[in-house]
């Protein structure tokens, strides 16, 4: 692969790759992010995969996962989730359902993990085997994480559990 490769890769994939840590730290850390996950990914150029965003997502939560271990080590995590959370909640409700107070309390009440499977769906818009390739599961784990965090989702917003509390195509929430 040559650097016109990972311009146009680059160019492609930096808007995901920046909107994912947004999403999960302050804007400063989410461009240090963004910018860590593509020297990563210039290094790697030769072995990038067909399918490059579910790869440079799975590399930014790795990226992320090591920046915030060397916080905690430093004991900034604890004062940084003190002061303000790095999940998005705020007065129990997860910010971004469109609007819906009771959906986002309902997120919120979901543990860390869960969140994240139903962030990677809904804000990402990742497809299953994505979000699995990002988690670092098989399809198949996925699915059963899905299949549980669907009934969690509905416990938590006070509905029957449906197979539809979370859909499985482009991340929508029924």
């Amino acid at each position: 692969m040559s650097e016109d490769d990972f311009t146009d890769l680059f160019g492609a994939h930096y808007a995901a790759v920046l909107a994912y840590g947004l999403r999960r730290v302050d804007s400063a850390t989410a461009h240090d992010l963004a910018a860590e996950v593509f020297v990563v990914a210039w290094r790697r150029l030769p072995t990038a995969p067909e399918r490059p965003r579910a790869w440079l997502l799975a590399v930014a939560r790795r990226v992320l996962a090591n920046e915030l271990r060397r916080q905690e080590r430093a004991g900034r995590l604890h004062r940084r989730i003190a002061d303000q959370p790095a999940t998005a909640a705020q007065d129990g409700v997860v910010e971004g359902w469109a609007g819906d107070d009771e959906l986002g309390r309902a997120v919120a009440r979901l543990s860390t993990v869960d969140q994240e499977l139903v962030r990677l769906l809904v804000w990402e818009e990742l497809d299953p085997q994505e979000a699995a390739e990002v988690l670092g599961c098989t399809g198949g784990a996925f699915r059963v994480r899905l299949h549980r965090v669907r009934k969690r989702l509905a416990e938590h917003w006070g509905e029957a559990p449906t197979a539809h509390a979370v859909t499985t195509t482009r991340g929508e929430l029924a």
